[in-house]
């Protein structure tokens, strides 16, 4: 019995030798193989194909890293310039504005003949837009997304983000001109006639077409009507406070003749 198990298992070593040993002499190990493998994800074709798949898969933070490797170990390589594309277009989606347009705005600097400098400023613009206020707030962002579109639309004008480019920059328009235009309402309520006028013919010289025309060409009549009448109104007080004033004179005038003659009699 025992000589029977004893057999048996030299027959299934014999068998194991017999596998491996194609193996170990063709120099296929295990430990080759999963080398191969990383070598071929740590390649540049490799680490960008990863980081697009993290990017698609919304591992925004993964994706960068990938990116960022492949730039820092490939600086040299074709990839590694779509690769700072990537990172900030990482950076935008996690909604990372401030880094994303720092990342696009070194992109543009560095490869400004590069054919995806429109793609960029196009997102560029994208970080400034997705950074605006209320109406009631500062509108910095709003100007810095239309001039930076408006640069694009002048440079590339047959690229194919310049007509999204166009829809926004009409878009921003309108919220300045809407900020004039609360702005111009507050100082009316506060009876600031001349400065509400101001903001008022600002949005109709500037901001024309932008879906205010009606509303600000109503405003202004008002408003001027509302200048008129305070005019009016200060005249009437200025002719009131001059016919007092001669009227006082007068009085005046009258008391000092009156001592004159009775100063005289007594003579």
């Amino acid at each position: 019995m025992y000589l029977r198990m004893f057999r048996k298992m030299m027959k299934l070593r014999i068998v194991l030798l017999a596998l491996l040993l194609p193996l170990i002499f063709s120099g296929c190990s295990f430990l080759n193989i999963f080398s191969k493998h990383e070598m071929a994800k740590a390649s540049p074709e490799g680490l960008y194909s990863k980081a697009s798949v993290e990017y698609k898969d919304g591992h925004y933070k993964k994706a960068q890293e990938s990116f960022l490797r492949l730039k820092e170990q490939y600086p040299l390589h074709d990839l590694a310039i779509l690769a700072e594309v990537g990172i900030a277009d990482s950076l935008y989606s996690d909604k990372e504005y401030t880094e994303a347009e720092s990342a696009y705005s070194d992109f543009i600097s560095l490869h400004p003949v590069n054919e995806n400098v429109p793609y960029a400023l196009y997102q560029l613009g994208m970080c400034h837009y997705n950074q605006i206020g209320a109406t009631d707030r500062d509108q910095t962002e709003t100007i810095k997304a239309k001039n930076t579109w408006e640069k694009l639309v002048a440079r590339y004008p047959e690229s194919k983000f310049s007509p999204m480019a166009e829809k926004l920059i009409r878009e921003c328009k309108q919220k300045l001109a809407e900020q004039e235009f609360y702005v111009g309402k507050f100082y009316l309520r506060q009876n600031k006639y001349q400065a509400a006028l101001s903001r008022f013919e600002k949005v109709a010289q500037d901001y024309a077409n932008v879906g205010l025309d009606y509303k600000i060409e109503y405003y202004i009549k008002e408003t001027k009507a509302k200048i008129a009448e305070e005019e009016k109104e200060k005249l009437k007080e200025e002719e009131k406070k001059k016919k007092k004033e001669e009227a006082k004179i007068k009085k005046e005038e009258e008391k000092k003749r009156k001592e004159e003659e009775k100063k005289a009699a007594k003579k």
